[in-house]
């Protein structure tokens, strides 16, 4: 997946404008990290990441 193609999901995520290059830079290289640490695909990495994203996004919009 590339750089461009992680921000268009992090902006329909509702990640904030401004931040989503880099977050989308540091999204990869997490994922990255842990399919090498974890013996797991990048696919695998990235999706556990966008989800622990998600649910922390969702926490903040209900005040929690």
């Amino acid at each position: 997946m590339t750089i461009e193609q992680l921000s268009v999901i992090l902006s329909r995520m509702g990640c904030p404008e401004a931040k989503v290059s880099e977050m989308a830079s540091q999204l990869d290289k997490r994922a990255t990290q842990l399919s090498e640490a974890q013996g797991r695909s990048y696919e695998e990495a990235l999706a556990h990441l966008l989800n622990l994203m998600k649910q922390g996004w969702s926490a903040k919009e209900r005040g929690l």
